[in-house]
């Protein structure tokens, strides 16, 4: 390992101080700033109607999912686009249990199907970039090839 890279901070790190210093400080200042222009009571309310649109959200799409996830099991394929829609919705789940307007954004963007492709994208890129294959090839029965592979985390 070189030195550089052992100094630097790994990326769950910088997530963690994201997730639990940097998000409720804006979540504080969205309400805020939302409370100054409509008042507190329009602000409160508007808080309540998005978590009741975001619980009917979560409900409904986490219902297709689950069907779609039976249907391709049913079909004898590998579910892998319905399991990341299902950890997506799981996630948006999560961020509209959390009070405020940022997280609630992230979840509705997370929970749509027009949008659920992109987060589908980016989780695939973080667990690519998690998982390396290395394979190493030799003669199996009747002159085909095997790979033998393992996986490495780096």
């Amino acid at each position: 390992m070189s030195p550089t890279r052992s100094r630097r901070r790994p990326a769950w790190v910088w997530a963690v101080l994201v997730a639990f210093l940097v998000v409720p400080i804006l979540e504080l200042w969205v309400l805020i700033q939302v409370g100054r222009t409509i008042g507190i009571g329009w602000t409160l309310l508007l808080l309540v109607a998005d978590s009741i649109l975001g619980t009917w959200l979560i409900k409904r799409e986490g219902a297709k999912a689950y069907a779609a996830l039976r249907g391709a099991l049913a079909g004898g394929r590998m579910p892998h686009r319905e399991l990341a829609d299902g950890a997506l919705i799981v996630l948006a789940g999560a961020l509209m249990l959390s009070p405020g307007f940022v997280t609630d954004i992230f979840g509705v963007l997370l929970l749509l199907p027009v949008t659920r492709p992109l987060g589908r994208r980016v989780l695939t890129a973080l667990v690519a970039r998690r998982i390396s294959v290395v394979t190493h090839e030799r003669p199996g029965p009747g002159g085909d090839s095997v790979v033998r592979g393992e996986v490495v985390d780096d």
